[in-house]
């Protein structure tokens, strides 16, 4: 098998070493050293291929790695293991504990309109359980210590014109809390669910939502939370047949983030879409995983997040996983990592992972890109007489306005807007 770019991006390949669907920069470390300075992409393609296998480097094949519902599965990480290789564990050691929970988050819903159910689900209880498959600790933990989730139903056939808002607050500083959701679309349904965490905890909350056949659902989670804040979760779906889903993930707030943001589909004809935006600043490490399934045939995909950093010690990390298992015939698939880094000391890591079991699929791809600011924007802006501390906040606002766009709700777009005019303040532009 053959890994391949576009003519047009062969300029920007060059010097680029391409092994196993996994990206080495000459002049990086594996994790990413000297981010700051570099300025490349690549990109590759799959398709067309006969029987073959791609597999990504870093931890193995994503089918061989462990889910489980129970604790005793996963050991406490040291930060050896590839998937906490980047998290900074001693600040997480509250959400990794299975010991009982201190204070929950507050959860209100706002928008229960007709053909909407609020209720409560236990441990055991269907649906809860049947899409999440915790993949780490810190998942697991948050399962088994929520011993009640709540469950937002939308019933078949409903489709809502207003968006279900669902406000999160953590309560205390310092303290670990506890929470799962389950949202759940009934067949042929239309829902748009806005989640927004806020406040101060050390979270550990678990999000699965079931998108039944021919369902068009979309999930908004904002991480706005206060800046002592740790958050760990993980949100799972499950697509349905000839359904769509959306998941738009926006971090700007917390001192530590970690999101694990997964997809799986049931049925053929399924097609998701995962954006994310994150704007680190000083001090803070926002850290987001993706990962899609496509374990049936005739299922589409499409992945693209992007990120900005300023300020001393300010860190993202990306990690992008794509498995094309045997079964999938059909399927096109793509994801893209862009980093866009506004000062000296901040760090970016970005691993797209693609793994293809089958070569009968319409496509697949991967692309990856950090650097600074490109300086013939710079100057194409500042020569029409724009000064340069605008042209850079136009430059930032142009990179990160397509995640903006794609979350669909005026009042939340409004909202980020406002909230990365605050970051550019912080920045000095």
């Amino acid at each position: 098998m053959t890994n391949s770019a576009s003519a047009d991006q062969a300029e920007q390949v060059a010097g680029v070493e391409v092994g196993e669907a996994r990206i080495t920069i000459p002049g990086m470390s594996e994790e990413g050293e000297n981010l700051a300075t570099a300025h490349e992409e690549t990109e590759h393609s799959h398709g067309g291929l006969g029987e073959s296998t791609v597999k990504a480097k870093s931890g193995g094949s994503r089918a061989d790695r462990t889910t489980s519902l129970n604790v005793a599965d996963f050991a406490v990480p040291t930060g050896r293991e590839e998937e906490w290789r980047f998290s900074p564990l001693k600040k997480l050691g509250r959400v990794l504990s299975d010991a009982a929970t201190q204070t929950p988050v507050t959860l209100k819903v706002r928008n229960t309109a007709t053909g909407v159910t609020h209720g409560e689900l236990a441990l055991a209880q269907s649906p809860r359980g049947t899409v999440f498959l915790a993949a780490d600790r810190a998942a697991v933990v948050g399962y088994s210590q929520t011993q009640t989730a709540d469950h937002i139903k939308v019933a078949a056939n409903t489709e809502l014109s207003e968006p279900i808002f669902l406000d999160i607050t953590g309560e205390a500083a310092g303290h670990r809390a506890n929470g799962h959701i389950v949202l759940e679309a009934g067949n042929h349904s239309k829902a748009v669910f806005v989640m927004e965490h806020r406040g101060s905890a050390d979270a550990n909350l678990n999000v699965e939502v079931i998108v039944r056949d021919g369902a068009d659902v979309t999930v908004v989670s904002l991480q706005r939370w206060d800046e002592d804040a740790v958050h760990v979760g993980q949100q799972d779906a499950e697509v349905g047949r000839d359904a769509k889903y959306k998941h738009v993930s926006i971090t700007l707030g917390g001192e530590v983030v970690r999101l694990n943001s997964n997809v799986r589909y049931s049925a053929e004809g399924g097609e998701a879409s995962m954006y994310g935006l994150y704007f680190a600043d000083a001090g803070q490490h926002l850290e987001h995983r993706s990962f899609v399934d496509h374990n049936s045939p005739r299922n589409s995909s499409n992945v693209l997040y992007k990120g900005a950093l300023q300020g001393q010690d300010a860190r993202t990390v990306w990690v992008g996983d794509v498995l094309i298992r045997k079964a999938a015939e059909g399927t096109d698939s793509y994801e893209k990592n862009q980093n866009l880094i506004l000062t000296d000391g901040a760090r970016a890591d970005s691993i797209p992972n693609l793994e293809i079991e089958t070569g009968l699929i319409e496509g697949a791809g991967h692309a990856s890109s950090t650097g600074r600011f490109d300086e013939n924007h710079l100057f194409y802006l500042m020569a029409r007489g724009i000064p340069e501390k605008e042209a850079r906040q136009l430059v930032v606002r142009g990179f990160l306005n397509e995640i903006v766009q794609a979350i669909g709700v005026e009042s939340i777009e409004d909202t980020v807007q406002q909230d990365l005019e605050n970051e550019l303040k912080i920045a000095g532009f």
